[in-house]
């Protein structure tokens, strides 16, 4: 794809819109326009926008009249809301209009409907992976110590379970170990799945981390960062799996220091066991 000038930015919470502010920055993006929510946007990533405006979650009809103003073509989501935050929703009148129209309210059609409420006003979503392709793993080990024959055994028997999950639209994650499911995550999201399954566990689970089947990449795409590996040292857990090619790695350098220092081994799959460098 061609490098737009301007890229409008949907700034949820963590590390992930700073990742991309900078990967944008380096691809040749020269104007970056952030879309920031109360309690959630990191400051930080304000700091690095040339123009911002503070929204609350639900304000949608604000969100596009101030991308047009800021002559936004080219846009991308990065970062969650947090769950709380989706149901403190006070939505504007665009947003209510759009809540309405949708026979099943979850993130899938929710962001596929702000996608199309976007393109309306000539906008396009562009996939969440947008200029982090080297940030997407190949299958085989990332980092920490090689997984025994019996842990890559439980990283395929999570990676099947995860995404019947996944396809059931019930979670991207879950907590195994010697092929007992420990954990499924729903709604609570991954570090709770961790805490419960790692609790149940005690000590040498594996968690494995998917995308869903026909995932749509333009929002929603499995995250795992340094916060994930230290949930995952305190709940006991000792394989941290996730899908090749579809999962952003983020603050890959400090996730090499922490698998290395609470020897925790990090590898990507792409269904089965995973391969061998």
């Amino acid at each position: 794809m061609s490098v737009p000038s301007t890229l409008g930015l949907i700034a949820g919470n963590g590390q992930y819109p700073l990742t991309v502010i900078r990967a944008a920055r380096k691809a040749g993006v020269s104007r970056i326009v952030v879309a920031a929510f109360h309690n959630e946007t990191d400051p930080a990533v304000a700091a690095e926008a040339e123009v911002v405006e503070w929204l609350r979650v639900g304000q949608l009809g604000r969100l596009i009249a101030f991308f047009r103003r800021a002559g936004v073509t080219d846009a991308m989501m990065a970062g969650q809301i947090a769950p709380r935050n989706l149901f403190d929703l006070r939505p504007d009148l665009r947003a209510l209009l759009l809540l309405g129209k949708l026979k099943r309210r979850h993130a899938e059609s929710i962001f596929g409907a702000i996608a199309d409420e976007l393109a309306k006003d000539s906008i396009t979503l562009l996939p969440a992976t947008t200029f982090l392709d080297d940030l997407l793993p190949a299958p085989g080990p990332v980092c920490g110590p090689a997984p025994t024959s019996r842990q890559q055994a439980d990283v395929a028997f999570g990676f099947r379970i995860a995404k019947e999950m996944s396809r059931l639209d019930i979670g991207q994650s879950v907590v195994v170990k010697c092929g007992t499911v420990l954990a499924v995550e729903a709604f609570e999201g991954t570090d709770e799945c961790l805490k419960r399954g790692g609790a149940l566990g005690k000590g040498g689970a594996t968690l494995a981390k998917v995308s869903k089947p026909g995932q749509d990449f333009r929002f929603d795409v499995p995250v795992v960062g340094p916060r994930t590996i230290r949930h995952a040292a305190e709940a006991g857990i000792s394989v941290v799996a996730v899908e090749a090619r579809s999962t952003l790695l983020l603050g890959l350098d400090e996730m090499r220091a922490l698998c290395d220092q609470y020897r925790i081994s990090l590898v990507a799959t792409a269904g089965g066991e995973p391969e061998a460098r």
